[in-house]
């Protein structure tokens, strides 16, 4: 009877609430004749997929059109905006590319253009928003230099508060750290910024400088939205080794600078007083043994910090490095894309999985991700997304 009591009074208790959860990704695409290394983007703008949460899979919802190269996306800390980087080295006349804002219809994900305003520079490759979401950062590969665009009360972009010309030594050599037979020399011509993003605390700005080789480090002036050298400007990698994209921990004591030309990981301790850099390893992104050419593309720490993954181009994988006690980095694995020439991916954020733009082959992949040991694993999806080149992710309920 008792058995039955409980049996009855289960019955009746109300089923636990189901998570309304749902994740959106938005692919940026290379979309214009004016592609990238030369040859023409098969893109179409900015792609809007769903990912199915039991086994990670892609269904396309729309295609936002932007014929502009929409390579590089970033949304603000309220998820109400995204910006992308167009880069083109036409805009209204000017030799710069352009930065556009859209604002985001959280019901679908569906974009609205608001605006869109110069880069300041030409063939815009990165852009991130500021930590305050008061300002958005872009890096100008071609034009090599870096603005500051402000983001107006209605998320949309003003004309930029500041500019910076990036100058300094040109190496054109190959990298001696480079491995061996490799013929990677693309950048190293004159300056050409890659990346730009703030440090966790906002207060420093870090961009690197694939074609001098340098990683500047800015102070930020929060109500200006402008940048100053700070106390120690920039520091410099070995010539040749063009440093491309660099990923912080998130203790944020350790930053992790990737080497287009080099096909280098370079960990460093940051110091977030006076924005300072120290450099303290310096490992191969290839497995060992690996010799020729390659060119690298993202870096990225996963969300617990005990592992950072790299990609690798004409190598086609992705490399993954445990994190030890002090930051330091072992490798462990490499994973094949199942597509060529990976130029970026990404995690979602349940850190279940692990997607991949494969610039050449025209396709996102789908990876899961073993929690335990960081490994990645593919699910068999390709998804097609013509010149695929970032992914960012919104989550709605």
């Amino acid at each position: 009877m008792r058995l039955l009591a409980l049996l009855l009074t289960l019955a009746v208790l109300p089923l636990p609430a189901q998570s309304n959860r749902q994740l959106l990704m938005y692919v940026g695409t290379y979309s214009s004749p004016e592609g990238p290394e030369g040859s023409k983007g098969n893109g179409r703008g900015i792609y809007l997929l769903r990912i199915d949460p039991s086994n990670g899979n892609l269904s396309q919802v729309e295609v936002i059109p932007n014929a502009l190269n929409p390579s590089c996306l970033a949304l603000d800390p309220s998820k109400a905006h995204l910006y992308s980087a167009n880069e083109t080295s036409t805009f209204e006349g000017a030799n710069s590319g352009s930065v556009s804002a859209y604002s985001i219809d959280h019901s679908t994900g569906h974009l609205t253009l608001l605006n869109t305003v110069s880069s300041q520079g030409a063939g815009p490759a990165h852009l991130s928003v500021h930590p305050s979401g008061k300002y958005v950062l872009v890096a100008n590969y071609h034009g090599g230099t870096v603005a500051v665009l402000p983001i107006r009360p209605d998320g949309s972009l003003g004309a930029a508060t500041d500019v910076k010309q990036d100058a300094g030594d040109v190496f054109r050599t190959l990298s001696a750290t480079a491995p061996h037979g490799s013929f990677a020399l693309g950048g190293h011509d004159r300056p050409h910024a890659h990346m730009i993003q703030a440090d966790p605390s906002g207060k420093f700005v870090l961009s690197t400088d694939l074609g001098l080789d340098r990683i500047f480090i800015w102070k930020f002036d929060g109500e200006k939205g402008a940048l100053t050298p700070s106390q120690t400007p920039s520091i410099t990698l070995p010539p040749g080794d063009g440093p491309r994209h660099f990923a912080f921990h998130p203790n944020g004591r350790w930053m992790y600078s990737l080497q287009e030309e080099s096909s280098t990981l370079v960990k460093f301790d940051y110091d977030a007083v006076n924005g300072s850099l120290t450099p303290k390893q310096t490992l191969s992104s290839l497995p060992n043994g690996f010799q020729g050419t390659d060119y690298t593309s993202e870096v990225m720490v996963s969300a617990n910090g005990r592992f950072v993954y790299a990609a690798n181009r004409l190598h086609d994988s992705i490399s993954l490095f445990s994190v030890g006690p002090s930051g330091e980095l072992t490798y462990v694995a490499e994973e094949w894309t199942r597509g060529d020439y990976p130029r970026s991916f990404n995690i979602d954020p349940t850190g279940n999985y692990f997607y991949v733009c494969n610039q050449r082959g025209d396709a996102v992949t789908t990876f899961r991700i073993d929690p335990r040991t960081g490994r990645l694993s593919f699910t068999g999806q390709y998804t097609g997304v013509g010149t695929p080149s970032s992914i960012v992710f919104l989550e709605r309920r």
